[in-house]
């Protein structure tokens, strides 16, 4: 039995990795027929279910932070997931995003006061099936995760990349190690001024971005 998860129903091969345990809950319905829930240990509530076209699919909520995504993938792991896409946000390092924007991640690094950590590559071959997903709303993007909350625009000094979160990096390379493939698509949530989107909006960018991630994974 996995550290963190309890499962209480099978756990699929593919999984739609979240931080937010309600935007798990919101997945779920949006993506699966009749799902079940698979884990509520520790609040982080995970579902595995249907989709439409008849793939298997598990929706895991990580929490927040590097450190716990990079714990509850290492369980995902252990009980069968093979290949997984990060559903997340993050918040605009570079001023010609929107928010709401998607993004697709190819490349992360871990940013902390003393500088970035060495960049780490998401899975070429699905990073390649999602950004065919999602298709012309969203463009390719790198992604500086910090180790702190951060408040609105960038932190100084100014991490490289084009957006800053809290687990992408961590998960790329937890992934490598696992022998999981995995790939990240991003919502933009604040744009370098300050500029939050409302809770609709956010809404139904997540719900597109896990539609592209769920085919991606099912091919």
């Amino acid at each position: 039995m996995p550290a963190r998860l309890r499962p209480t129903a099978p756990i699929a091969a593919a999984a739609v990795l979240v931080g937010d345990p309600g935007r798990a809950l919101m997945l779920a319905q949006a993506l699966l027929e009749e799902p079940k829930m698979s884990n509520h240990a520790r609040g982080l509530w995970g579902y595995t279910g249907r989709t439409p076209a008849g793939h298997d699919l598990s929706i895991q909520a990580t929490g927040m932070g590097g450190p716990s995504a990079a714990l509850v993938l290492a369980d995902l792991a252990e009980l069968g997931v093979r290949r997984a896409v990060r559903v997340g946000t993050g918040t605009a390092l570079d001023p010609g995003l929107a928010v709401g924007q998607l993004l697709a991640i190819e490349e992360a690094h871990a940013w902390s006061g003393t500088g970035a950590g060495e960049s780490v590559l998401p899975d070429p071959g699905l990073t390649a099936e999602l950004r065919r997903r999602l298709g012309d709303s969203a463009r390719a993007a790198s992604v500086a995760s910090l180790d702190t909350l951060h408040g609105g625009g960038a932190p100084a000094p100014v991490p490289a990349g084009d957006v800053a979160d809290m687990q992408t990096a961590a998960l790329f390379g937890r992934a490598a190690d696992l022998g999981v493939r995995l790939a990240a698509v991003l919502v933009v949530s604040e744009s370098t001024g300050g500029e939050r989107g409302d809770d609709e909006a956010s809404e139904a960018a997540a719900k597109l971005a896990g539609a592209a991630a769920s085919l991606a994974l099912s091919t």
